[in-house]
């Protein structure tokens, strides 16, 4: 497999203009040209479900990191976006009698995909390198004074590309996301359902919040499609990932396989999220932002979870949140603000909701609380909502649309009461 590895072989000029400005340079609190992702999954008996745990068989654990550099190659024609390197780590721990299975695997894997051995025992292919790695007991459990279970072993692989420096910060952060333990859901309390976001006039001006939802709408695929890519779960279908068990055992998972067998193949599935939220674009929703932050209903920065950058695209400021070297990261809450709005979000993973409580504001979802999979209806409630919130059950331009025309209507009242 060849770097740079192509992902939109043509870029316009409207598209180039986009990558200069907003994905180019080391300009936002973390380079937007980088996609990264953890996965963490191991056996406990709050998730047993998912995991397979039992008092007869538990302790597998799988860790997957992944950190990709996107750049702009002019070496052809016309500029292509292409992603210039590499780095994914897969690390799985299990029974000694599946590891050893795995391994043989493996080697076989190596043997249909034609790497070649390296001097320095790493395997080569193109410009790709991947290093295996056997643990009696992994490094990691040793530096954090954890047990490994009786007769379980770990494996590591670590596909790089060549030259492509990844520092052990980055390394790290996958096992610091471990030791932060399983994330506890929230109980949701009783929240007012309300049919439009008529009450947030009374909480003006506002801040927002954006999950995927506004995101979805603009056509970029939700986080399960990456669950998938990555084989997080042992998917069947296209329904939530919720409802599917984690992958755990080597033998189940394909995603080291498909990495030996089909690099190439397997690039077009772990660049697809990045392509198609580059093309996507700001939707009603996101130019609604823009004019209400214009007109000053809006204030301080949007605060993003998302990687896509369409508000910022919109033209409004971004605040990224979604971060893996901060649990917490820090929100400039600006002190005009009387509320938050949170579009499409289902748990407040970065206390965000919380901390806009503690300042005082009045918090408002708007998310339709379910979907449509399979042809038929699910629900998918908001996590955290608490007593005080109100819930607007409605996809984001629905919602903003009718409060843009909210706005209008009070303003003409108030300026038929002036005259």
């Amino acid at each position: 497999m060849f770097f740079p590895h192509p992902v939109i072989e043509q870029l316009d000029n409207s598209q180039v203009k986009t990558w200069e400005k907003h994905f180019a340079g080391t300009a936002h609190e973390r380079p937007r040209a980088i996609e990264e992702g953890i996965w963490r999954r191991t056996q406990e008996p709050a998730n047993a479900e998912q995991s397979g745990w039992s008092e007869d068989e538990n302790g597998r654990r799988r860790v997957v990191h992944y950190r990709y550099r996107y750049d702009l190659d002019y070496t052809f024609p016309v500029p292509r976006l292409v992603l210039a390197d590499l780095y994914l780590y897969h690390s799985v721990l299990a029974p000694a009698s599946e590891i050893e299975a795995y391994l043989t695997q493996i080697d076989a894997w190596l043997g249909q995909g034609r790497w070649r051995k390296k001097d320095d025992g790493t395997w080569g292919k193109g410009d790709l390198r991947v290093t295996i790695t056997e643990y009696d007991e992994h490094p990691q459990d040793e530096r954090a004074d954890r047990d490994t279970p009786a007769g379980f072993r770990s494996v590591d692989l670590c596909f790089i590309t060549d030259e492509f420096e990844v520092p052990r910060t980055v390394r790290q952060l996958p096992w610091n996301v471990l030791a932060g333990g399983m994330r506890v859901k929230e109980q949701r309390g009783e929240p007012e359902i309300a049919d439009d976001l008529s009450g947030l006039l009374d909480h003006m001006p506002f801040m927002v919040e954006i999950g995927c939802g506004s995101s979805i709408e603009a056509g970029v695929p939700p986080l399960h499609f990456l669950h998938e890519v990555y084989r997080v779960t042992e998917r069947k279908d296209n329904t939530l990932t919720q409802s599917h068990r984690f992958t755990m055992r080597p033998q189940d998972d394909t995603l080291v396989e498909e990495m030996l067998t089909s690099p190439q193949a397997k690039a077009e599935q772990l660049t697809a999220m990045f392509r198609m939220t580059f093309e996507a674009e700001p939707t009603d929703a996101h130019h609604i932002l823009k004019e209400l932050a214009d007109a000053g209903h809006l204030v301080g920065p949007v605060i993003q979870h998302n990687f896509d950058l369409l508000a910022a695209r919109a033209g409004l400021p971004e605040c990224f949140v979604r971060r893996y070297d901060q649990k917490i990261p820090p929100v400039p809450f600006d002190p005009q603000a009387k509320a938050i709005c949170v579009i499409g979000l289902h748990a407040d993973r970065r206390a965000v909701q919380a901390r806009a409580r503690e300042h005082g504001m009045k918090v408002f979802f708007v998310d339709p609380e379910g979907l449509m999979e399979n042809g038929e209806w699910r629900s998918y409630p908001i996590e955290g909502a608490r007593e005080g919130d109100v819930v607007v059950r409605a996809g984001a331009i629905e919602a903003l649309t009718r409060l843009r025309t909210l706005i209008e209507d009070r303003a003409r009242e108030e300026a038929t009461v002036r005259n």
